[in-house]
């Protein structure tokens, strides 16, 4: 994983995850998130109930992105990703809701589900390295975009 994909993800705070509903029809929704970098999972709290909560139950394939936090006009940057929400049971659980909950304190007084994205690929548009930028990382292996 490059380090500077690692950096930006762990100091944003929002991302916007796209599932697929009942229907087929694509849904997006926004979060508060964490990451974990050495699986490189994403960790989010929602209720599962909700209508991304049904639907990632029913299709966990998921994509979304993180713009950050602070926008400057003349700075492209951000991530496009893809993953699978995963079960979380057990150790993987307490990790998960202890790596989100240290992130956002808050979070533990607001009722919800900690859910696990095992992200698959990342794409990462950075003109600060050079204009046009990019950064793609695969699960097990790491290539560059020119």
């Amino acid at each position: 994983m490059y380090k500077e994909i690692l950096d930006f993800m762990e100091n944003q705070t929002c991302a916007s995850i796209c599932c697929i509903d009942q229907h087929g029809k694509p849904y997006c929704f926004n979060c508060y998130y964490a990451i974990h970098a050495d699986d490189v999972y994403l960790y989010f709290k929602s209720s599962p109930d909700t209508y991304h909560g049904i639907s990632i139950q029913n299709n966990p394939i998921v994509s979304g992105t993180i713009l950050p936090d602070k926008l400057n006009k003349l700075i492209t940057k951000g991530i496009q990703f893809t993953g699978t929400v995963i079960s979380a049971d057990g150790i993987s659980a307490i990790t998960a809701s202890s790596s989100y909950h240290k992130k956002y304190p808050v979070g533990l007084l607001i009722p919800g589900q900690v859910f696990t994205i095992r992200i698959e690929t990342i794409k990462m548009t950075d003109s600060s390295l050079g204009f046009g930028k990019k950064l793609a990382w695969k699960r097990a292996e790491e290539i560059s975009l020119q």
